[in-house]
């Protein structure tokens, strides 16, 4: 793991992880998946920029999405987010436009979430690759175990940190955090298919913010550029 481009205290954290059977086979099969001649997202070196872009000493609130997007050029290592110059799909335009209504930012066209994530937003997919145009195809390859363990590291190492459950999948991962410790808001999923059974109007952003201050800590600047 020493090519990995993963922050000091990330690897520090999870270092047991490393070592366990299920991550030395889940590199094993990536790595099986490219010499078989599939496409897999993101670039090897975006794999763990969520971890690499925001230590665990500084994670404040956590976004958590499902898979990275399969489409080429999409998936950048960030729940939600996409490369600058890439056209937004349709559940970061519903998070734009919760924003936009819930704190009157401004609707951006850019979907690169970089900011959030080095002001301390932690966009965590709970799988961390994907094959291109097969969502879904590395949901048993065991980067279920790695990323549950990321988020209990968060919930045992820090305090008053906000996680945003989004749909059916991340609500389940509740289980894994100290909810008398930190924040933990669910909704529906921002996804066209479920975004007025809840998402919109619930008002995540707003209420982060005023968690955040309320203990004694920085809000975020919710704006992208």
């Amino acid at each position: 793991m020493s090519n990995v481009k993963i922050n000091a205290e990330w690897k520090a954290a999870l270092a047991d992880e490393f070592e366990k059977p299920y991550f030395r086979n889940l590199i094993s099969f990536i790595k099986q998946e490219k010499a078989d001649g599939k496409e897999i997202y993101p670039a090897g070196s975006l794999i763990f920029n969520a971890y690499d872009t925001t230590p665990l000493s500084q994670v404040k609130v956590v976004i958590l999405g499902q898979d990275p997007y399969h489409n080429p050029g999409q998936a950048m290592g960030l729940s939600f987010s996409v490369p600058k110059g890439v056209t937004r799909p349709p559940s970061l335009r519903n998070i734009y436009k919760e924003l936009n209504t819930s704190l009157d930012i401004p609707i951006s066209t850019s979907g690169d979430l970089t900011k959030w994530a080095e002001q301390g937003v932690f966009l965590l997919n709970s799988m961390l690759t994907v094959e291109r145009n097969r969502p879904g195809s590395h949901q048993r390859s065991g980067w279920q175990f790695f990323t549950d363990a990321s988020i209990k590291a968060i919930s045992d190492h820090r305090e008053n940190v906000v996680f945003m459950l989004w749909g059916a999948f991340a609500k389940k991962k509740a289980a894994l955090i100290n909810a008398d410790k930190h924040l933990v808001l669910s909704s529906a999923h921002p996804s066209p298919f479920s975004a007025d059974k809840g998402f919109f109007g619930n008002d995540h952003f707003k209420l982060a913010n005023e968690y955040l201050v309320k203990t004694g800590q920085e809000a975020i600047d919710w704006g992208v550029e």
